[in-house]
């Protein structure tokens, strides 16, 4: 008993470090600007402010309709891509499969910026460069490998005999999949769809490259340009950067049990 006590002083310690400069970036963001230079700074904001969210809503606004478009649509593409290479890795099992799945650990270790200025002479050639296609397009290049690795960890633990069972009742591969496999995938389904859409959404390598000057850019840029413009209005910076963490926020306290069971799929077998 004593020691699950002291774990537990020790585990929130950790958490209370770690959960600091989030607390730290609110802190600031309704901190008063004449306070911010005040010596010590303040723990608790003193007369809290939301003039910098209110900058926020009015100059940021269209950066994070950006990040939102790009991120479901790289979410919609990594899906369509990834689930049904996973179902022909996991149950078709095509010849070459483990050279596949190979290949697609070692695209996880590419740098982004290696891939950035690949992508940024092929989307010059394809002239998507500027544009949120070609946005999405190189944030699913992340996605898809991860997505496939994932899917086909879980896809490989769906019993045979559901499968035979369907094709029995005369369903081919493709209902199959749809019908039988798809929807006991639910977990993977989302944890696959949370990190491509953290990955998109965070994204500056591939947003600072290919789309440097396109119309519509992502919060990431966006950030970036307003420190660059605003170095001492650190109230309105922070307020900026609490509003672009409230969506992924939310989606993780949302899809964490579905998640936790997502990444562990397969790690385990009867």
């Amino acid at each position: 008993m004593k020691r699950r006590a002291v774990d537990t002083v020790i585990g929130v310690i950790l958490t209370a470090i770690m959960l600091f400069p989030l607390y730290w970036m609110i802190n600031v963001s309704l901190t008063q600007p004449d306070r911010l230079r005040h010596d010590p700074p303040d723990l608790f904001p003193v007369n809290p402010t939301f003039a910098g969210y209110e900058r926020v809503l009015s100059d940021q606004l269209p950066y994070l309709l950006t990040s939102l478009v790009v991120g479901l649509g790289t979410v919609v593409l990594t899906l369509v891509l990834a689930a049904p290479a996973a179902f022909a890795l996991a149950k078709l099992r095509p010849r070459g499969r483990t050279a596949l799945n190979f290949v697609l650990l070692i695209a996880q270790m590419i740098p982004s910026i290696i891939m950035a200025m690949g992508f940024y002479l092929i989307f010059y050639n394809w002239g998507i460069l500027n544009t949120i296609p070609g946005m999405i397009l190189a944030d699913s290049t992340l996605a898809v490998p991860f997505g496939v690795l994932i899917f086909t960890a879980f896809m490989a633990g769906i019993p045979d005999e559901l499968m035979s069972a369907a094709k029995i009742d005369g369903a081919g591969t493709w209902r199959t999949f749809r019908s039988i496999v798809l929807p006991v995938s639910r977990n993977s389904i989302v944890t696959v769809s949370l990190f491509a859409f953290l990955w998109a959404w965070s994204d500056f390598i591939f947003a600072s490259t290919i789309n440097r000057g396109g119309d519509w850019q992502p919060i990431t840029i966006g950030i970036y340009r307003y420190i660059g413009n605003n170095t001492q209005d650190w109230n309105a910076i922070m307020a900026t950067a609490v509003v672009a963490s409230i969506p992924t926020a939310i989606l993780l306290v949302v899809a964490q049990r579905y998640v936790a069971a997502g990444v562990t799929a397969g790690a385990v077998k009867d």
